[in-house]
C-alpha cells in the first residue's frame, strides 16, 4: 500500500482492513511511502511507514488509497518513476478514489477507461485528457490497473481483487467479517440521484438482500417489486437508477456468481448446481457463466482449484 501525503484515513484504513494479516487470508501486506518515516495525512492524522518506494519492486499489487485536494497535488517525480517500474514488469496497480490522479501522473490510465470519485471526475478529464473517463460507475478493471470510486466503493474494489485472486468464497467471506454488501457490481452507479427517496433505496437494499436467499425461486420482476411492495413499473426504474444495470440483469449476476462459489468450495455437479441458483439446467448455466466470465463452468472449476 503505498500512502503519500494527505491520504484519506479511511481510504488507507479499507485496504488495510480487507487484506488484514489473518490465517484466512493469504496476502503479505507492507505499507510504504516516498520513504520509510512519518506521513502527514489528513484532518491532524499522520501515517508512520516503515518502507520506502522499493517495496513496489517486491509488490505484486500496489495500492494507493486517494488524498486530498488532487487538483493541486503534484506527484513527486520518485513516485512516478517507481509505479512505471512497477507496470513494466507487470506489477497489478490499483487506486482507490483519489488515488486514481497518481496513476493518471504516472500515464498509467493513458488510453484506458478509469474512474474516480464523482467530485473530481471533471478535474481528472481535464487535467488528463488521454484518460477515458468514465463518472458513472464503482470501479473499472483496465486488467494489470484498476480504479475505484471514492469511498466505500473502494471495499467493493478491494473485495474484486480478492474475486480474481482467490474466488467468490474468499470474497464473500470478507464481506460477512466487513458486513459489507456481498454483491456489488463495478457497473454500479456510484452517484445516485437525490429525486430517489433515500427509504426507497434501504426498500430495494432489503430487496436485494432477500433475493439472495431466494436464488433458486422463480424471481420475476413481479416477485421483486411485490417483496419490494411497489409497481413492477417503478421498482425496474428505480431499480436501473440506483444500480445502473436492470433488476434481471443484476439477478443474473448473482446467480452466477453463487454458481462460481458453489464450484470453488463443493463437488456438485452442473446439473445440481444450475437448480440451486435458479439458472435450471446446465444448458442455461454453461451459457450464462460463457457470455459473463468468458469461460465454461467446468473450465472454471479445474482452474480455481489448480
Amino acid at each position: 500500500m503505498l500512502v503519500l501525503p494527505g491520504a484519506k484515513a479511511l481510504d488507507v484504513g479499507i485496504a488495510a482492513h480487507v487484506f488484514a494479516k489473518r490465517p484466512s487470508m493469504p496476502y503479505d501486506v507492507r505499507v510504504c511511502g516516498e520513504r520509510a518515516g512519518t506521513i502527514d495525512g489528513w484532518n491532524g492524522l499522520a501515517y508512520a511507514v516503515d518502507h520506502g518506494l522499493e517495496t513496489l519492486a517486491w509488490a505484486d499489487t500496489v495500492l494507493v488509497p486517494g488524498h486530498r485536494n488532487p487538483a493541486d497535488t503534484t506527484t513527486p517525480p520518485g513516485v512516478i518513476t517507481a509505479q512505471r517500474a512497477a507496470h513494466e514488469r507487470g506489477t497489478r496497480i490499483a487506486a482507490i478514489s483519489t488515488g486514481a490522479f497518481t496513476l493518471a501522473a504516472a500515464g498509467l490510465l493513458d488510453g484506458r477507461r478509469a474512474t474516480t470519485h464523482w467530485h473530481y471526475t471533471r478535474v481528472l478529464r481535464e487535467q488528463h485528457p488521454r484518460v477515458d473517463v468514465d463518472e458513472n460507475v464503482l470501479f473499472v478493471d483496465a486488467g494489470q490497473v484498476l480504479t475505484s470510486a471514492g469511498a466505500a466503493s473502494g471495499i467493493d474494489l478491494c473485495r474484486h481483487l480478492l474475486r480474481r485472486d482467490h474466488g467468490v468464497a474468499l470474497a464473500n467471506q470478507v464481506a460477512r467479517r466487513l458486513v459489507s454488501a456481498p454483491y456489488r457490481s463495478g457497473g454500479q452507479a456510484q452517484y445516485v440521484p437525490r429525486s430517489i427517496p433515500e427509504p426507497l433505496g434501504d426498500v430495494f437494499a432489503a430487496t436485494r438482500a432477500w433475493a439472495l436467499e431466494h436464488l433458486d425461486d422463480d424471481l420475476t420482476l413481479t416477485a421483486l417489486a411485490r417483496q419490494a411492495n411497489v409497481s413492477a413499473r417503478t421498482f425496474s426504474r428505480r431499480f436501473a437508477a440506483d444500480t445502473g444495470i436492470t433488476p434481471m440483469q443484476w439477478v443474473l449476476r448473482a446467480r452466477v456468481d453463487r454458481a462460481r462459489e458453489l464450484l470453488e468450495r463443493t463437488d456438485l455437479a452442473v446439473t445440481r448446481i444450475a437448480e440451486l441458483t435458479g439458472l435450471r439446467s446446465d444448458t442455461s448455466l454453461r451459457r450464462h457463466f460463457g457470455a459473463l466470465l468468458g469461460t465454461s463452468p467446468s473450465a472454471y472449476r479445474a482452474a480455481f482449484r489448480e
